[in-house]
């Protein structure tokens, strides 16, 4: 449990590092993906977004 909970995480970080780039793609804008302005600074909560790229991350890590 705690494994995937590092995982969700680090893909998070690097999620929003990402983010710009990955936009473009229409990652980001997913159905579950939560956008909001809160306090003048726009968040984003890519919940729908980390679960694809974890999927995709552990369908890679099979094959290798």
């Amino acid at each position: 449990m705690l494994r995937w909970l590092i995982v969700v995480v680090i893909t998070l970080v690097v999620f929003n590092g990402l983010r710009p780039w990955l936009e473009k793609f229409g990652l980001g804008r997913l159905p579950g993906d939560l956008n909001f302005r809160l306090g003048g600074r726009d968040w984003s909560l890519p919940i729908a977004t980390t679960l694809l790229l974890s999927f995709l991350a552990m369908a890679i890590g099979q094959l290798i």
